[in-house]
């Protein structure tokens, strides 16, 4: 059964771990394992889900995919948008950013992600996301870029 519910601090292990799971092809693409979902600790994302709207995407009781969101000015912040490599290309990060765009509704979105990751920045184009900017931000070496809906 899957089903897409807000997530709590008692799930912040197990998001902690899909997000290391889901973001070691992102290290390898740039060569860089010390990109910030990787050194996130789970306090951090304890941190996340109780200041941000944080959804874990169920499968079988399982947490295989989640997304954040935040507002402020009139728009939605989306990131850490993962699902687990075993269940990618399979509608789940569409559902995830589809679900975020509803509670959200009415709102400018904007997100960001590698500037290498094609695929990434294919999918989001594909939900209506264009690129506004390129920019490198304070916390790694990897450049972003940011796009807007």
């Amino acid at each position: 059964m899957e089903m897409i519910k807000k997530a709590t601090v008692l799930d912040a292990a197990d998001i902690h771990a899909l997000q290391k799971l889901a973001y070691v092809s992102e290290a390898e693409l740039y060569g860089n394992y010390d990109i910030q979902p990787l050194t996130q600790s789970v306090a951090d994302v304890e941190e996340s889900i109780r200041t941000h709207h944080v959804l874990k995407y169920l499968f079988n009781g399982n947490i295989i995919g989640s997304v954040k969101a935040h507002e402020a000015g009139g728009t939605c912040y989306i990131g850490k948008l993962m699902v687990h490599p075993d269940f990618q290309n399979r509608g789940i990060g569409r559902k995830l950013v589809e679900k975020i765009e509803r509670l959200f509704a009415g709102y400018r979105y904007e997100l960001y992600t590698g500037s290498k990751s094609v695929k990434n920045i294919s999918f989001y184009e594909k939900l209506g996301y264009k690129v506004f900017k390129t920019h490198k931000l304070h916390f790694e070496e990897t450049i972003f870029v940011f796009m807007e809906k």
